[in-house]
């Protein structure tokens, strides 16, 4: 019987990871799912085993510890986990000024969305290389895309490394069978805005700015198997993405600026 294929999903306990998990398992692939909350990750994965006959492993870890990769590099080898998918989801917001947080808070946040997706991709991209197939999604944002605000300010930043992170690796690995997307939503009904205390603000903004979280993972699959190296999804994201993009930078730029209190949070 022919291996069924392995997905790494990060950030797998709620939101767009948890999503990911739930569509990915419908296409009969085998997970792995990492995050901080065990309870959750285990009681996914009894749900998706029970649904889809796939094998599940749950693998709790905080992303902002410094050896994070290095434990999930030690359990590869241990379980021989070779990895098909790697779906690098985990993150979160950081509110408030740039000198409002300490260091360490920036530190931690630039592990989880920024090292460790990229030391995770390293990880695993010589194996599907020799393999002749893989699907990278690293799950960016709209922010990554336009013009970034005062408030949260290393999370545009951020965003717009893995687009670019993604658009050098599909060009390096174009006729290899290896496929990178970074997929780029806007604002999706997740519990994204809730942990970050932003909820209530975001909460005003119209309904035809939002998507839910089965649309936008649906998208991004679709996106990374069809070759597609940015995926945004839903015709308002994409409308915001070209509008910015043909506005002169400093006229888009007060644009983004005069909008910005309606999503972000300097306090």
């Amino acid at each position: 019987m022919a291996k069924r294929p392995l997905a790494l999903i990060t950030g797998a306990s709620a939101g767009l990871g948890m999503e990911f998990a739930k569509q990915l398992a419908a296409k009969g692939i085998d997970l792995v799912l990492s995050a901080r909350r065990l309870d959750r990750l285990e009681a996914l994965a009894e749900t998706l085993s029970a649904e889809h006959k796939v094998k599940v492993s749950c693998f709790a870890l905080d992303l902002s510890l410094p050896d994070a990769v290095d434990q999930l590099e030690a359990a590869m080898s241990a379980q021989r986990w070779r990895f098909d998918w790697v779906v690098n989801n985990a993150g979160y917001g950081l509110t408030g000024t740039f000198s409002s947080r300490t260091w360490e808070e920036h530190q931690a946040f630039l592990r989880v969305l920024l090292e460790v997706p990229t030391r995770l991709t390293h990880l695993v991209l010589p194996r599907m290389q020799k393999r002749g197939y893989g699907r990278v999604v690293n799950v960016a944002s709209l922010a990554g895309l336009v013009p970034s605000t005062a408030g949260h300010t290393l999370y545009g930043a951020v965003k717009s490394y893995l687009v670019r992170f993604s658009q050098s690796l599909a060009q390096e690995l174009e006729g290899s069978g290896v496929n990178v997307s970074a997929l780029c939503p806007g604002f999706t009904y997740t519990e994204f805005h809730d942990v970050n205390a932003t909820r209530a603000k975001v909460s005003r903004l119209p309904r035809f700015m939002w998507q839910d979280a089965e649309t936008v993972v649906r998208c991004g699959i679709q996106a990374v198997e069809q070759g597609e190296v940015i995926c945004v999804p839903g015709r308002w994201n994409q409308f915001v993405r070209a509008l910015t993009k043909a506005l002169p930078e400093q006229l888009a730029l007060r644009l983004v600026k005069s909008k910005s209190d309606e999503f972000r949070s300097v306090d």
